[in-house]
């Protein structure tokens, strides 16, 4: 009887393992078909299906961080910049996204609405589009660094602490 649970145990451990590493495949693959597709430095939410026709809200945020942000990047560095630099750098990136949105979704006549622009806690936008076209916007943008599905989060207050 003993003999029986071990295999039994055994075979169910085994049977586990592969199916484990054929769903680590099948992602993997998929990963991989996405890196293909999309420019290399843009991060795209694997969340967002890119087959899809739906419209969808997304956030973009653009490779030139908040000014405030590069600022102190610079300066952690040694490297001189200043506020005032920072802004026009920001600035900078939402025009050439703009060119980029009329050269892109404009010229081949793609729905879109920009929602909102960031500038404080990231720098970019979020706009909605149908989600097929989040690709060829990846691929011919050269401000993007990442597109995220736009969702609401809900952050739990601490605990309050028992001597308060």
């Amino acid at each position: 009887m003993k003999k029986y649970y071990s295999r039994a145990i055994f075979a169910v451990v085994i049977l586990a393992i592969t199916c484990g590493c054929s769903k680590n495949n099948h992602q993997k693959v998929e990963r991989e078909e996405v890196k293909e597709t999309m420019n290399p430095s843009v991060y795209v939410d694997p969340a967002i299906d890119l087959t899809s026709k739906q419209t969808i809200s997304i956030i973009i945020e653009f490779k030139s961080k908040p000014a405030k942000v590069a600022v102190i990047e610079a300066e952690a560095k040694g490297i001189p910049f200043t506020l005032e630099e920072a802004k026009k750098q920001v600035e900078d990136s939402h025009l050439m996204f703009q060119k980029e949105l009329h050269e892109i979704l404009d010229k081949n006549q793609i729905p879109y609405t920009v929602r909102h622009k960031y500038t404080t806690a990231l720098n970019g936008v979020s706009m909605e589009l149908p989600a097929n076209e989040i690709k060829r916007l990846a691929e011919s943008s050269s401000v993007i660094s990442k597109i995220s599905l736009n969702r609401k989060i809900k952050l739990d207050p601490p605990p309050s602490l028992p001597f308060e």
